[in-house]
């Protein structure tokens, strides 16, 4: 399974993700592109917060019962549960955001992410981290034919 934290992985999604314009259009779904680059950014910033917000009650039940299908190799579904924090609403200015992101790809290294408490999952290892950080993406680049 491809991994963010390897370095030919993660430029293979920089450059996916360079082949999108401003009038790319999703496959699926209602974000614009610009919409799912902010969306893309906020996995990313969970990631690389230490230390991580602490989990609730919630979290330590149907996490681990929901970590393998997310983790895991199976490909996301299509228009799949978004978390309401994560859905993004709003009008969001291109150029901006795709600088953010791939800002963010590239600080995402492990010792970026040195607390590895996922505040949903729980622990996580340098190799889940990388592999769920690269499913997220390539989900969206698929979403928009990139």
């Amino acid at each position: 399974m491809k991994n963010l934290f390897n370095p030919a992985d993660k430029a293979e999604i920089i450059k996916r993700f360079n082949t999108l314009s401003a009038s790319s259009k999703p496959q699926w779904g209602t974000m614009t592109v610009a919409q799912m680059f902010k969306h893309s950014t906020m996995p990313l910033h969970v990631a690389l917060t230490n230390p991580k917000p602490k989990r609730t009650l919630m979290s330590k039940i149907f996490g681990p019962m929901i970590k393998t299908g997310v983790i895991g190799p199976k490909p996301f579904k299509k228009n799949g549960y978004t978390p309401k924090e994560f859905k993004i609403d709003t009008q969001e200015v291109f150029d901006t955001q795709k600088e953010d992101l791939l800002n963010l790809i590239n600080k995402f290294t492990p010792a970026n992410v040195s607390d590895k408490n996922h505040p949903f999952f729980g622990l996580l290892s340098d190799e889940e981290w990388g592999q769920s950080q690269y499913k997220h993406l390539d989900h969206h680049l698929v979403q928009f034919g990139a």
